[in-house]
């Protein structure tokens, strides 16, 4: 299959270790041998760190966005460093690159591309230019929610939902660079148009990666209309 992998800066780079980097990149090189893979990473804690810095500096939400993106540019770069001869050692700026890339036959790893465009966005519009088979976010809960499962313990885990609601579910949520958004309403309206399969799941379990490509029963699938 061909897969498009997000993985969420906050699970790659939760305690400025190694660890998750190493555990996804066995993982990635083994899915390798099957599958041709996509990863597009987040920019987690130190993207947001750093847009703080910027905006007490005065920058405005499209220069936000641009340091944003070269955080998330920094994580891809790590881990190619794990991924090693597995994966095209050089991280593509833009859907066109990626699919370049993709001909040498080793993974793909990218970060942002451009302002407004999360990095849920990026993974999304990516599966659907390069006609992925499946796109897998991996985020960091168990999937959607009824409601933020941090906040209230009575929170319940949708297991499948129609993009269509998912719009209605999110459309009055904050989109200011940084901010932590479940999904944007961009990728979305991909998953929406091209009809793609997606699941969600908790990516601070690598072996999800897995779980969802054999179609285990995990996280939140997103089903056709």
């Amino acid at each position: 299959m061909r897969i498009v992998a997000a993985i969420g800066g906050s699970i790659l780079v939760q305690d400025y270790s190694s660890d998750k980097f190493l555990e996804y990149s066995e993982i990635l090189k083994e899915l390798s041998k099957e599958h041709e893979i996509f990863v597009v990473v987040g920019g987690g804690r130190p993207a947001r760190d750093y847009i703080g810095v910027a905006r007490e500096l005065g920058a405005g939400e499209a220069k936000c966005d641009d340091i944003g993106i070269e955080v998330t540019r920094v994580n891809a770069k790590l881990l190619l460093l794990g991924l090693g001869d597995y994966a095209y050692q050089k991280v593509p700026h833009n859907f066109g690159e990626a699919l370049e890339y993709s001909a040498s036959g080793k993974i793909i790893v990218m970060g942002g591309t451009e302002p407004a465009h999360s990095t849920d966005a990026v993974s999304a519009i990516l599966a659907e230019f390069v006609q992925a088979d499946i796109l897998i976010n991996l985020t960091s809960v168990d999937g959607m929610y009824t409601k933020d499962p941090k906040k209230f313990d009575d929170a319940e885990l949708i297991s499948e939902i129609t993009a269509s609601d998912m719009m209605e579910f999110i459309k009055n949520q904050d989109v200011k660079a940084g901010t932590y958004e479940f999904f944007d309403m961009t990728a979305i309206q991909m998953i929406k148009r091209s009809n793609l399969e997606t699941v969600i799941a908790n990516g601070f379990e690598p072996e999800n990666l897995v779980k969802a490509i054999n179609g285990e029963k995990i996280g939140t699938r997103v089903i056709s209309e």
